[in-house]
């Protein structure tokens, strides 16, 4: 467990060890998956925060999981039981969590669109967002889990390079989604329901800040510490 954390410490690295961090960083709009190499301190005077404020909120997320010591760590977990984790959770998270998701931003948009023209947009990016992870989590399934399993049985420099080509590619497809992710907090004002907007419209945005929440947990996991383990 992380014991003291400072801002010189990458974002990344202090949600390895201390997997509640997440919540602080979400609080403040920290990224932490995508921009996990940065120290802290880095994104501290970019968004102008309070710096004393967020090591509190940090201080306190490590005192109160010093109580939960029995947890699972992630970080310690083989990369073969990692990878079953990630799949069994956020894999099969998102095969369910996208396609209700879809239902209900298309019906916000035919039922409040005319009114909330930023719906369009909203639609819009959330396919775009549903198309690329559809195809990812078939490339992570199929290819670079497998690869990552085989080198584990027998590791060899060709299946090194491999790894590394394939989990660039992840990695930009990463970057991609929490690109979309930052413009959909941002065009729905962090998700703030209209005061015209009905239970489907709170359903649905309640949907997608679940689904950037998972997300960014997600592909913490694979960039901070799995993907770590293969680079060359």
């Amino acid at each position: 467990m992380l014991t003291n954390i400072n801002t010189s410490q990458s974002i990344g690295e202090i949600v390895a060890v201390l997997p509640r961090a997440s919540e602080v960083f979400r609080k403040y709009n920290i990224d932490f998956c995508c921009g996990g190499n940065r120290p802290l301190a880095a994104a501290i005077q970019e968004q102008q925060l309070d710096e004393a404020e967020v090591l509190q909120k940090l201080e306190e997320v490590r005192f109160e999981t010093r109580e939960l010591t029995k947890r699972v760590n992630l970080r310690e977990m083989k990369s073969g039981e990692l990878i079953g984790y990630i799949v069994a959770t956020h894999h099969a998270y998102l095969q369910k969590a996208l396609p209700e998701t879809g239902e209900l931003t298309a019906k916000i948009l035919r039922a409040h669109g005319s009114n909330h023209r930023e719906l369009f947009r909203v639609h819009k990016l959330f396919n775009n967002l549903r198309t690329e992870l559809e195809q990812h989590l078939i490339k992570e399934e199929e290819l670079l889990f497998p690869l990552i399993n085989k080198y584990e049985a027998g590791p060899s420099d060709k299946l090194a390079g491999e790894i590394n080509r394939v989990m660039k590619e992840t990695e930009e497809e990463h970057e991609g989604a929490g690109d979309i992710l930052k413009e959909l907090r941002k065009i729905t004002a962090d998700y703030t329901v209209p005061a015209d907007g009905c239970r489907t419209f709170e359903k649905a945005y309640s949907m997608l800040q679940e689904l950037e929440g998972d997300l960014f947990q997600h592909i913490h996991l694979e960039n901070n510490i799995l993907f770590k383990r293969y680079e060359l």
